[in-house]
Parts: structure tokens; C-alpha cells; sequence
């Protein structure tokens, strides 16, 4: 019989790069996250008897990843400040004019990402990038459905308002 530790262990080795994008959005420096996400695997490991697989995995680690985080907040209120990924200028980029231009539009859309309150960054994350249903982010997030959906529709609005993205340009007129 397959012990649940082995079960999630094996899940966690195929969601590491999820756990880890998902941290770094949260925390915003790579050696914070990575961190993170080595604490939210020991967790998920310790607990996972109580993991039941009839459950979303990603939701529930992501609620795992999440709880980690916010008690990595409260402790730092004290701990002084954090290092921010824009100061990681060893970031390798490849040559060339298309890569120039997409690590630029890229960089444009992670500051404009930061600009935006918490609360909507983690909701476009989850849903957009983790590709999390309404329901499954507002699990993680333990609000209602419908804040998950106000919360996401300010912030794609903002982030295309920040990126310089006019969506109702692209709309035809009634």
C-alpha cells in the first residue's frame, strides 16, 4: 500500500516550480522564496496523513505555502528589512533584440505587478498564472468567491492601466 507521504511527495517534486513562482510573487526575493518553499514542502510532508486526495493538491499546498508566508510577515515586523528582487542583478538575459525587448516588457509587467495591493497580486497570480478556479483561489485565500472575482477584475485593470494596455480600445463600439 502507498503510504500519503509517499503520494504527496511525489505531487510536491512536480509542483516545486508552481510552489516556487508562487513564492516569489508572494515575497518578491528568490532566496525568500526558495526558503519558502523548502518550509512549505516539510510541512505539506508532515501533514500529508491529512491530506485528502479527493482534494485539489495545488490548493491545498498553495494554502500551506500561503500560512507560511503570512507568519513570515508578522515575525519580520520586528527582523528589519528584506531584499528586493530588483536588486538581483545577476540575472543572466540572452543576446539579441527580441529577448532585449521581451525581458523589458517583462520587467514593465513585474514592477507593474508589485505596484499592485497584495490582496489583488496574490488573486491574479493564483487564477492567472497558477491557473486556480474562483473557488480553489478563494479557498486559499479563505475569502469569499465573489471578492476572489472583484478582487481580480481590479487588478487586471490596474495592471493594464500600469502596462499601458487599453482593453476597451480593442472593443467594438454598440
Amino acid at each position: 500500500m502507498v503510504e500519503p507521504v509517499d503520494i504527496v511527495g511525489e505531487r510536491l517534486v512536480s509542483f516545486l516550480p508552481n510552489l516556487r513562482r508562487f513564492a516569489i510573487s508572494l515575497c518578491r526575493a528568490r532566496d525568500v522564496a526558495d526558503d519558502l518553499v523548502q518550509q512549505t514542502c516539510e510541512r505539506a510532508l508532515a501533514a500529508a496523513a491529512s491530506f485528502d486526495p479527493q482534494t485539489r493538491f495545488d490548493a491545498w499546498v498553495f494554502r500551506i505555502l500561503r500560512n507560511l508566508w503570512l507568519d513570515q510577515l508578522r515575525r519580520r515586523k520586528t527582523a528589519g528589512p528584506a531584499i528586493d528582487i530588483d536588486e538581483m542583478h545577476d540575472l543572466a538575459v540572452a543576446s539579441g533584440e527580441a529577448q532585449s525587448e521581451a525581458r523589458l516588457a517583462l520587467e514593465r509587467v513585474e514592477a507593474a505587478l508589485q505596484q499592485l495591493p497584495s490582496e489583488q497580486r496574490e488573486v491574479l497570480v493564483l487564477v492567472c498564472i497558477e491557473e486556480l478556479s474562483y473557488r480553489d483561489a478563494a479557498d486559499v485565500l479563505e475569502i469569499p468567491v465573489g471578492t476572489v472575482m472583484s478582487r481580480l477584475a481590479r487588478a487586471r485593470k490596474a495592471l493594464s492601466e500600469l502596462t499601458g494596455i487599453n482593453p476597451e480600445a480593442r472593443r467594438s463600439s454598440p
